[in-house]
């Protein structure tokens, strides 16, 4: 990626991301770092994974706004603080504002997964629920803040909350010496561009890499511009990095700091939960499995060993249902198929007895005998199968020819 050469004015510098690090003693943990043999295999290099999914919230959030809100003056604090989040961010500026005795307001889409709207009031935040997109949630957050005084805590565009995610970067650095990329997801920009200027400051030799969702990646286009630049419109599955504009403070340290953005797709997002949550036995949201995505799709594109910064762990369980569903698909560990046979008494036990013999595990089956499309001796039945990937598809399929079926579709 080109860029310019760094600004000696950077908005955040090492000093300000050690100092918000001294600030988090006691506060945020210092997660731990996982070795994945699997993802190293394919690297070709050791693979560490940062897991920020074990972080108190659920996400590294809790780092940057506690220190924004640490930073206020007695004025402001007494003022109260406001947010307006669909989930992580929502949970840190809860949570920081109980643990600095500051009371918040934060405002969630009306569709926001019911597990976090309650964990955030558990946190001690006065959740109001507005608007059906962020937008209109944010909307109302500022036009509260403006009402009332309390001070607005963006969730990436100020200096102290990427001084505070900036201490992810110092913590890689100390629990892996030896790094040589790092690969962290790109949202509004604050996580990477904190990282970067750690890291940088103090390893400028060490890549890091930005990943955005490519339903949701602002930041090539506002790169190639020269500032930031609203998409018309996001889709990802992956909220947590779901922006539709950078942030003017990050951008100017993405821009400056990072070596490179690449995008994933939807199907590598789901692919890299399910290898997370199989492999690593660890669960993550599908922004926080971005970086893992980045990596699956070219591995061989990084230069080892590379730390991977799962962000964040807070996925509502029916989406995680449909992530799985869509991660085992991508993987090849599902098979759908439509043939037609002969109607005749015991023609579907045959055709099971096929699948049974190669081990493909039926989920569902559907049994047309009457559509005018099939003639009077058809039967069409549609088949969905859990397979073990993508050599026991192509085996399924041969074992079906060689019984006689023709596979529709």
């Amino acid at each position: 990626m080109d860029r310019p050469s760094p600004s000696a004015l950077l908005p955040v510098t090492l000093d300000d991301v050690r100092g918000a690090h001294k600030m988090l003693s006691g506060v945020a943990r210092m997660t731990v770092m996982e070795t994945s043999r699997h993802l190293s295999s394919l690297v070709g290099a050791p693979v560490h994974l940062k897991c920020e999914n074990l972080q108190r919230t659920g996400s590294f959030k809790i780092r940057g706004a506690y220190v924004r809100i640490a930073g206020l003056s007695p004025e402001e604090r007494a003022a109260g603080v406001v947010a307006a989040s669909a989930g992580n961010h929502a949970q840190g500026v809860a949570l920081a504002a109980a643990l600095l005795g500051v009371r918040s307001t934060v405002f969630m889409p009306v569709g926001a997964p019911l597990p976090k709207v309650a964990a955030t009031r558990d946190y001690g935040a006065e959740v109001r629920l507005h608007g059906t997109v962020v937008d209109e949630t944010l909307r109302a957050a500022i036009d509260y803040a403006q009402e009332t005084g309390a001070v607005f805590i963006h969730p990436f565009d100020h200096p102290d909350i990427i001084a505070g995610q900036g201490t992810v970067g110092l913590e890689i650095l100390e629990q892996c010496p030896e790094v040589r990329t790092i690969v962290v997801g790109v949202g509004g920009g604050g996580l990477a561009a904190g990282v970067a200027v750690a890291v940088k400051a103090l390893r400028p030799d060490v890549r890091v890499v930005g990943v955005q969702a490519a339903g949701a990646a602002a930041y090539p286009p506002s790169l190639a511009a020269g500032r930031p630049v609203a998409l018309g419109s996001v889709a990802t599955m992956a909220d947590g990095i779901m922006v539709g504009r950078p942030g003017d403070v990050p951008f100017a340290l993405v821009r400056d700091l990072l070596d490179d953005v690449v995008t994933v797709s939807e199907d590598q997002l789901s692919s890299a939960l399910l290898l997370c949550l199989e492999r690593a036995k660890l669960v993550v949201e599908p922004a926080g499995a971005s970086s893992v995505a980045a990596l699956l799709a070219a591995p061989h594109a990084y230069e080892g060993p590379v730390v991977a910064v799962l962000s964040g762990g807070n996925v509502d369980p029916l989406l995680m249902q449909r992530i799985l569903r869509h991660g085992m698909s991508a993987a090849g560990r599902y098979l759908s198929l439509r043939l037609r046979l002969t109607d005749r008494p015991g023609a579907l036990a045959t055709l099971l007895g096929v699948l049974s013999v190669v081990d493909a595990n039926v989920l569902d089956v559907s049994h047309v005998r009457t559509d005018p499309r099939l003639g009077l001796t058809e039967a069409e039945v549609e088949l969905h199968l859990e397979t073990k990937g993508p050599e026991h598809c192509a085996a399924v399929g041969t074992a079906l020819e060689d019984a006689g079926y023709v596979v529709i579709a």
